[in-house]
């Protein structure tokens, strides 16, 4: 397509003070910007990496230790205000991820990465925004003509990067839209704490509520239960129904794809969260009786016994499990199903610390046949249980209102921003 045929870079939404300002023009970061490449010789700064989707860490932070090492020398000086480019490939950023420095003063930074500063009349906030959004990834694409080094390093050269073009508008309009999105980043931000604080919350009464490990009595009790006396320690066989799962034979495609929602090492990560209402297999009811499996019923409570072991949820609706997965039907008038399922909570550590295996961790079915707990009444079950659903409660809409502050920032950047697919083309 020749310069002529290329439509106008205008995004399709504009502060009312732009409406008729110029289309935006492609600056490549070579004109935008200085290369930073002072060392940092003797001074004594902070070794950073870069993670994707996180930003600088320290060293010692990701690796554990310091790995500058004798090159601890020649690592770059980096300011805040200064930008750095690490050319490690990731789910998030495939082609690299860029980062501004920020409340760090100065840091040294391995000198394989490409660290540079804007000049005058360019907005850290607008081209930070950029490269949040991969600007720079959709045409270093073309650029890669290898998989990573070595060294875990993208091929991409200086000359590459510094090529990249960034439609950019006036600096008015490029600090307006700056503006704009931090103030985002901040309800962003401050709803990230709040989530934060809820869980840290959670955790901490979780472990008032329940009593430490080899003991009968919590160090938080509600009120009406102060005098009820210690927790009875009882076999979980004689509290609830206890089953196991199985797996159809996969040689069968007739087993799969019906309409019985079939939990497996697949839908890990929709463990720990509560309910567990969707799974990312479903068998069929010939798929059940080949494998001699169970549908157990709404309510019940499962743990995993490996790949993940611990992890526990209750069911939302009648399910089966694969054999990796230890069920159990509460009885009603001893066990409530979800004070189980905090309890078996709060007893990862446990789980984690017997779990065996080089592999592959995890705890064989002679445990759970002997599992005792510490148990109040039905009563006092229900209470911790109906305050700690109370408090998923409110993690849940506090995360559900983050997820929806993230996606509206994505769909206002989709519309403050014009199309690159021109420029990557």
């Amino acid at each position: 397509m020749t310069e002529e045929a290329k439509p106008a870079l205008v995004p399709k939404l504009r502060f009312p003070e732009f409406q008729e300002a110029e289309p935006w023009n492609l600056v490549s970061l070579g004109e935008a910007s200085t290369p930073v490449a002072e060392r940092v010789g003797e001074r004594n700064l902070t070794p950073v990496s870069i993670s994707a989707g996180v930003g600088f860490v320290s060293q010692a932070e990701k690796f554990g230790r310091d790995i500058s090492g004798n090159q601890y020398q020649l690592y770059t000086l980096v300011r805040d205000g200064d930008f750095v480019y690490n050319k490690g490939n990731s789910l998030k950023f495939p082609e690299g991820c860029v980062y501004l420095l920020q409340g760090w003063g100065q840091v040294a930074a391995p000198n394989v990465f490409i660290c540079f500063r804007l000049k005058k009349g360019y907005s850290n906030g607008f081209f930070q925004n950029c490269f949040e959004a991969n600007a720079h990834g959709k045409q270093l694409k073309k650029h890669i003509t290898s998989g990573a080094r070595s060294n875990g390093l993208l091929n991409i050269s200086r000359e590459a990067f510094y090529g990249v073009e960034i439609p950019t508008p006036s600096s008015a309009e490029q600090q307006k839209i700056a503006d704009c999105l931090s103030s985002l980043d901040e309800l962003i931000a401050t709803q990230v704490r709040k989530v934060d604080t809820l869980k840290l919350h959670k955790r901490g009464l979780m472990q008032q509520l329940f009593p430490c490990e080899g003991e009968t009595q919590p160090h938080l009790r509600f009120p009406q239960f102060e005098s009820a006396g210690d927790w009875e320690v009882k076999k979980l066989e004689d509290l609830a129904k206890r089953g196991s799962g199985h797996t159809p034979s996969k040689s069968n495609s007739e087993f799969y794809g019906g309409a019985v929602k079939w939990i497996s090492l697949a839908d890990s990560k929709r463990l720990d969260a509560g309910l567990i209402s969707e799974t990312a297999t479903e068998i069929s009811e010939q798929g059940i009786k080949n494998s001699s499996a169970v549908l157990h019923a709404a309510g019940t409570v499962l743990v995993s016994r490996d790949a993940g072991v611990g992890k526990s949820a209750v069911m939302a609706a009648p399910m089966a499990v694969s054999q990796h997965f230890i069920v159990w039907t509460c009885h009603a008038n001893l066990l409530s199903n979800w004070f189980l399922y905090y309890l078996l909570q709060v007893m990862k550590p446990i789980f984690e610390r017997i779990a065996t295996g080089s592999t592959i961790k995890t705890i064989g079915l002679p445990f759970f046949k002997e599992l005792r707990l510490a148990v109040p009444a039905l009563p006092e079950q229900q209470r911790i249980a109906e305050s700690l659903t109370a408090l998923d409660s409110l993690l849940t809409a506090a995360t559900e209102e983050l997820d929806a502050l993230k996606m509206h920032k994505k769909g206002m950047m989709q519309q403050l921003f014009p199309s690159t697919d021109e420029v990557a083309a």
